[in-house]
């Protein structure tokens, strides 16, 4: 729990600098904390609605795991739109990408350590 904090920290920091260093000093990377607050709803839901007694495959989970990855993919693309028209600078975007990928990693490991069906689970909050 603690490390997963400590990746949450570290990803905004990466954010939040390359925003706010006097630099590059422009706040249009900060859109992508929407992309980290929708994130993890398509698959919430999903997990909520289907059962998974069933080894198969099914629809809504797939659908989840496919609008998680537009989202997860748009968050990437943003800063790179944002620096080829020269809203932000390289340095910035870069920054923002580093930041992406600790923010990314951290939500996956959020699930992947609480998202087993035991009594460690964050579904029973």
């Amino acid at each position: 729990m603690i490390s997963l904090s400590f990746g949450g920290a570290v990803g905004l920091m990466f954010l939040m600098l390359g925003c706010a260093l006097p630099q590059y000093n422009q706040y249009w990377p900060l859109f992508v904390l929407f992309f980290y607050i929708l994130s993890p709803i398509p698959y919430c839901i999903a997990r909520r609605l289907v059962d998974d007694t069933d080894a198969t495959s099914n629809a809504c989970k797939e659908l989840a795991i496919f609008l998680t990855t537009g989202i997860v993919v748009s968050a990437f693309g943003l800063p790179i739109v944002f620096a080829r028209a020269e809203l932000i600078y390289w340095g910035a975007c870069a920054l923002v990408l580093t930041g992406n990928t600790v923010i990314f990693a951290t939500i996956l490991g959020f699930f992947l350590v609480f998202g087993s069906n035991d009594d460690f689970s964050w579904q029973q909050w």
